[in-house]
């Protein structure tokens, strides 16, 4: 590494170059000290010009030999206004805005509350309020408070008093009970959004079996629609007219109205007497990403929805095969090149007129899953509830407590059970719309 000399309207001796680095490693080296740019350089050395690709080592460079540097210097790089913030240096709070993560909710799981009267659905609306006013994690203590002044069995505590884990779809289906008991009918209608937009209708028959009563096999439900179908048939046993004794019967149940959003509840849970404790069911329940549900219905209602169904099938076939697959694990944000007249359907022409009518309901009896509510752990008295919401195309966020994230449709496809993951306990589809 000998000292050279360098000259660019100053003068810089005794700088030392190394002949193990490339000439344009040398530049750089320049322009550190000329504040020359290294695309703006003409080194001039003996024997010609310093080019990028020069081999310096076979150079023969000596000792105080002299390189002549051409070239304007430019201004140099003003340092940014605000300092330059790296993910991994960032708080929640600043990640949340920059990838424009909703609010989240701080975990009160051992929080002591004092007695406080509130109506339930006003501090509900206070607290998604709160949540839309800011990107920080939210304490809803106000509306746990009316939840366990409301309903007491969340109010149960440990010897400890330590308040209890308490059951999500129980916690569910109370604030679901709440919103239809509160809330005002909608306009033109005296009946209320819970009732229009999140509730079914089931007709149930009755088939009476008389020759012989086969053992069937059970296998272990492996995805949701099979274990719905167990649901909608169930074996009962009561005296039946025609053979003076009891028999038993067969009752099938069937989906006569399909809501804009339908919970579906995995019975996860189940109480073991010999133990006394309510244990859960670890397997693995595969549930889709988008569900079809007209084998659900009545006759009646799969032949109203039928044409609806078939035509938005049709639609959404023409458009996968136009738009452009997305890489794995990345949202989709390549648009079709289909035009107004394609993307602009009238639904009128399509949609059973009785079933239009009937605001809140599913006329496609087809669903696209929008929301999960997982639990972790073993035991229904302990473990860990976490939400997860769809916000755009293979784009999910993952709601812990505070903890606000991204996902892909992928994660939230493996929360499906078999192990000690999370896994999902409440599913929530959203109707698919004609557009």
């Amino acid at each position: 590494m000998p000292p050279i000399k360098v000259r660019s309207g100053k003068k810089y001796d005794d700088i030392e170059l190394s002949t193990d680095e490339s000439a344009l490693v040398f530049k750089t080296q320049i322009f550190t000290l000329t504040g020359v740019p290294p695309e703006r350089q003409k080194i001039l050395i003996k024997g010609g010009l310093l080019k990028d690709e020069t081999d310096v080592d076979k150079l023969g460079i000596k000792e105080g030999q002299i390189f002549m540097v051409m070239g304007t210097a430019g201004d140099l790089p003003k340092a940014p206004e605000k300092p330059i913030l790296f993910v991994e240096d960032m708080t929640d709070t600043q990640l949340a805005e920059a990838l424009q993560l909703p609010a989240r909710l701080q975990n009160l799981g051992q929080y002591h509350w004092c007695r406080r009267r509130r109506e339930p659905t006003a501090s509900m609306r206070d607290l998604f309020k709160q949540l839309g006013k800011t990107t920080e994690g939210s304490q809803p203590l106000v509306f746990l408070q009316m939840l366990r002044r409301n309903f007491p069995q969340f109010a149960q505590t440990s010897q400890g008093g330590i308040f209890t884990q308490q059951d999500a779809e129980e916690c569910w289906g109370e604030v679901v009970s709440v919103l239809k008991a509160k809330l005002p009918p909608l306009e033109g209608t005296q009946d209320g959004f819970v009732d229009k937009y999140m509730s079914s209708e089931i007709v149930t028959t009755l088939k009476e079996l008389f020759t012989k009563l086969d053992c069937h096999i059970i296998i272990e439900t492996n995805h949701m629609q099979n274990g719905i179908w167990d649901t909608l048939k169930q074996e009962i046993q009561k005296n039946s007219p025609t053979q003076g004794r009891s028999a038993l019967y067969l009752k099938t149940s069937r989906v006569s109205r399909l809501p804009q959003y339908l919970t579906i509840h995995f019975i996860r849970f189940f109480w073991k007497p010999a133990e006394r404790v309510r244990a859960k069911i670890m397997r693995k329940v595969k549930f889709p990403l988008e569900f079809d549900a007209h084998q659900l219905c009545t006759p009646e209602l799969q032949q109203r929805t039928a044409k609806a169904r078939n035509k938005l099938q049709e639609i959404e076939n023409e458009r996968a095969n136009k738009r452009p697959a997305a890489a794995p694990g990345e949202a989709s944000t390549a648009t079709t090149d289909l035009d107004a007249s394609e993307t602009k359907v009238d639904s009128t022409q399509f949609v059973d007129p009785e079933l239009a009518k009937d605001n809140g309901a599913n006329v496609f009896a087809q669903y696209e899953l929008c929301a999960v509510l997982t639990h972790v752990g073993r035991s229904a008295e302990s473990g860990h509830y976490i939400g997860w919401a769809k916000r755009a195309d293979n784009e999910c966020i993952k709601y812990d407590d505070d903890k606000v994230s991204i996902v892909c449709e992928e994660d939230v496809q493996k929360l499906d059970g078999g192990g000690d993951w999370h896994m999902a306990y409440i599913c929530l589809y959203r109707a698919k719309k004609l557009e």
